[in-house]
């Protein structure tokens, strides 16, 4: 197929977008960015940015925010849209379809929960305004430690990233869970009364065979502006209304390969008008073929394809830009000794080794389960490192356990020295595996 001379432009930016570890790294040139930024003579404009009011809405109903607000409620609310599509799909035919699949990345994700938020409790136990903290060194941040682990090159066996990817998945749904539990403030129950409406209204479409995208688009934004004001953080919508797309197809598989052969022999009988043009039945055949290709998609599948470069390439870098701008100066060691940070840092990276391996362990001894192929115990060691690697989910969940900017800030100053460790050493481990 001739290029268009665009395309040809823009063919080493799709190759780069298309890698594995391409998120990751714009990941990082945000977070790099972001210290700088707020480092440099220009911090001022940094700390202003996000606290400008975004306004939206229209005469008599408006939402005014400031644009942080609107980012970590608003934005991240899409990111866990994406991630309630991955668990659907995951659930249903992936690494989490059955229990001798899902056994051991989800039983090494909840010891790298239980752990790191059981040693964080302890180092924070007498301190009442910090120990709420605890749900910070649980997350695992999927986009780095995928990055991370395809950067090493193919020395690593296949079954170790879907072992990473079903456990940082895994690691996702009990983040979520800890959110909407733990991390909620008073409740608003007409506002949540409204969105359960609206959630039995996509379960019902669901039901009856609607599959237009638009449908669950606009009902869903209806069911994150009642989680907005319910008390319910956000981005619980986003999972919520995830889980009510349709992940079924509406024909076979044979059916669509049989029918598809077909047309495409009915295309090359037609006599072409030998110009640019197709004939007039040359067009139908082509319309015909779209139409049983939308049929044979899931809404689930097309959905998650289209929005995750957004999220991937937009959402989370802007969130990192908006999140991970802390002040580095003469004081910073004195500044990262506290129960916060120190409770951070221990918790991601002994704590998720600890937990991860030693749950993993378990369940291999135990003959519950077994390593993943070609697997061997020192990339599982890898692997428990990588998982430290907490960064956005963790900045994440900071944001809602403190209110004070003191301790955010050293939150933040664990989150990174931790995550630049545990992703260093997780590497070095595995490389040598």
């Amino acid at each position: 197929m001739n290029k268009s001379p665009i395309e040809k432009i823009l063919a080493p930016v799709n190759r780069f977008i298309h890698l594995e570890y391409t998120s990751g790294i714009v990941l990082l040139a945000s977070v790099i960015t972001a210290l700088i930024w707020a480092n440099s003579a220009y911090h001022h404009s940094y700390e202003h940015l996000w606290e400008l009011n975004l306004s939206v809405g229209f005469d008599g109903f408006q939402f005014q925010k400031p644009l942080h607000i609107w980012i970590n409620d608003g934005l991240m609310s899409i990111f866990f849209f994406v991630i309630g599509l991955e668990l659907k799909r995951e659930f249903l035919a992936g690494e989490l379809s059955s229990f001798r699949k899902a056994s051991l990345p989800m039983m090494a994700a909840l010891g790298g929960m239980v752990i790191p938020a059981s040693i964080y409790f302890l180092i924070n136990q007498n301190h009442e305004q910090t120990v709420k903290g605890w749900g910070i060194p649980m997350a695992t941040d999927i986009a780095f430690a995928l990055g991370l682990l395809s950067m090493i090159g193919k020395k690593i066996p296949s079954s170790i990233k879907v072992f990473l990817s079903a456990l940082a998945v895994a690691d996702d749904l009990g983040a979520v869970l800890v959110i909407a539990f733990f991390y909620t403030s008073s409740l608003n129950i007409a506002a949540l009364g409204i969105a359960g409406i609206f959630i039995v209204a996509l379960i019902i479409g669901n039901y009856i065979g609607i599959r237009h995208s638009g449908f669950y688009i606009i009902l869903g934004v209806c069911v994150w502006v009642c989680f907005f004001f319910s008390g319910v953080h956000a981005t619980i919508a986003g999972v919520l209304v995830a889980f009510t797309i349709p992940a079924a197809t509406r024909i076979s598989e044979r059916f669509y390969s049989s029918n598809l052969k077909e047309l495409a022999f009915k295309f090359e009988e037609e006599v072409p008008n030998n110009s640019s043009l197709l004939t007039a039945r040359q067009y139908r055949i082509i319309d015909n073929v779209k139409k049983i290709s939308l049929a044979a998609e899931t809404p689930l599948q097309k959905i998650e394809h289209a929005i995750h470069p957004w999220v991937a390439f937009i959402v989370m870098p802007i969130f990192a830009l908006a999140n991970s701008g802390i002040v580095i100066n003469e004081n910073f060691f004195t500044s990262i000794q506290n129960p916060v940070t120190v409770g951070i840092i221990v918790g991601l990276i002994a704590g998720k080794f600890i937990g991860v391996s030693l749950f993993t362990w378990l369940m291999v001894k135990t003959g519950l389960s077994q390593l993943p192929l070609n697997a061997t115990w020192t990339h599982i060691l890898g692997v428990a490192l990588l998982a430290g690697v907490g960064f956005t989910m963790s900045l994440f969940i900071s944001g809602l356990a403190f209110t004070s900017v003191a301790f955010i800030h050293q939150a933040k100053y664990g989150i990174l020295i931790a995550s630049v460790i545990a992703g260093i050493t997780g590497i070095i481990v595995l490389k040598r595996a």
